[in-house]
């Protein structure tokens, strides 16, 4: 292929991946660049939602994510929300109610270092794309039917790479949105969050915990879930808040860890730690999603809290999305105003559905006000209870109503 006849994918993460497999199986040329030397053991992201597991389906990758074995997801119908202070188990959600409405009527619980694992043979099986780590865009420009990426590596110079679209999936800190000089706009959370992988099985306490389960506690809500790691009896993830007020040093010391660990279910000794990891927390959206031949997907695009597990899946409706669009152009079926649309509705997807519906699990998880806090938890058993307002959450948490109105936006 000629080295200009291509899109250029910069970020080889979740919706990097699916973006480069997207746009190889339509035809399309792809360098794909990563900074890092190899796609990294990442243990963030890992909830799959049903709209997300019919579009990884369609790229081929089902077997790899039903695998039995360490390398596929655990399939997780069943999510709980409970109340930390009392132990109460408030509601109980089931998307097994929407089987016969939808293909897939469950989450798979997938981390995204193995979603990206099983997407690379595919990209490199098609014979148009070539993969490049070790990769950094230090530079870029645009010309009339080109843009043109300034890269360096570790054992290369510096080069420029030359293609028709770039695409940025490089993640919060996009240098592809930077160069492009688009605003990314929002604000940040004053406290930090710290997720910790432990080996303990929680399953086996005798408490009823699902793979699944967020906790509202008005001093250290809980998101508690499941995944297969490298093989069993699995790793259990607890996210928790950091207040402002504890030092870096303070959270990640192994005594805090511990307790937070301890304050979930105490257990005799100490948990193992496979990993943990503190970080700051975001709401941001950029100002546009296309600018030129620049286009912008995943968290180069928007970033948002974890509650919900909607940052990687709308990362993945993005690329689905645009790869779609990016296609009509590149075979003369549509003009580049195309791209105008893509930001429309991945727009109104963020801001109506991905970061109001975040920012509020986020309130009514930390809620203080005791009367509030209750009857947010009545409501929440109210609706558990009722089939069609049942059907009507499942909808909205799993990002159906998201896709569904984000593509209706002309």
């Amino acid at each position: 292929m000629r080295q200009d006849d291509r899109v250029i994918v910069v970020g080889a993460g979740p919706v990097g991946a699916v973006t480069a497999l997207a746009l190889v199986k339509k035809g399309i040329p792809v360098t794909l660049i990563e900074a890092e030397a190899e796609p990294p053991e990442d243990q963030r992201a890992a909830t799959i939602h049903p709209p997300t597991v019919e579009m990884l389906a369609e790229l081929g990758l089902k077997d790899e994510a039903f695998a039995d074995d360490a390398s596929g997801g655990l399939l997780s119908p069943i999510f709980h929300f409970r109340d930390r202070v009392t132990g109460e188990l408030v509601a109980v959600f089931d998307i097994s109610l929407l089987e016969g409405e939808v293909p897939y009527p469950f989450v798979v619980q997938w981390e995204q270092y193995k979603l990206v694992r099983a997407a690379r043979p595919h990209i490199e099986a098609s014979g148009i794309a070539e993969i490049r780590f070790s990769t950094k865009v230090t530079d870029l420009a645009q010309g009339a039917d080109y843009v043109e990426v300034t890269v360096a590596g570790a054992e290369r110079d510096s080069e420029r790479l030359r293609g028709r679209y770039v695409i940025g999936a490089d993640g919060g800190r996009s240098t592809v949105r930077r160069l492009s000089e688009i605003e990314f706009e929002g604000f940040t959370w004053p406290e930090r969050f710290i997720k910790i992988g432990t080996s303990f099985d929680f399953g086996a306490t005798g408490r009823g915990f699902c793979t699944r389960n967020y906790f509202s506690d008005p001093n250290e809500w809980l998101n508690l879930f499941k995944v297969k790691g490298s093989g069993p009896p699995g790793i259990w993830r607890g996210i928790m808040p950091v207040p402002a007020e504890e030092s870096d040093e303070q959270a990640l010391s192994m005594k805090s860890i511990q307790r937070r660990l301890h304050g979930i279910h105490a257990t005799h000794g100490d948990y193992g730690i496979p990993y943990h990891a503190l970080y700051s927390v975001h709401q941001r959206v950029a100002a546009t999603f296309n600018k030129g031949r620049v286009l912008l997907a995943g968290d180069a695009a928007h970033v948002n809290n974890p509650i919900g597990g909607m940052g990687m899946n709308g990362g993945i409706h993005d690329a689905m999305n645009l790869t779609a669009k990016l296609a009509d152009v590149w075979f003369g079926r549509a003009g580049p105003e195309v791209f105008d649309r893509y930001t429309r509705q991945r727009l109104k997807a963020q801001v109506d559905y991905v970061q109001a519906q975040t920012i509020q699990n986020k309130r009514s998880l930390e809620e203080k006000d005791p009367v509030i806090r209750r009857k947010h938890l009545d409501e929440l058993r109210r609706i558990s209870e009722d089939v069609k307002l049942h059907k009507q959450f499942l909808y909205r948490a799993g990002l159906f109503d998201s896709l569904n109105s984000a593509n209706a936006v002309e």
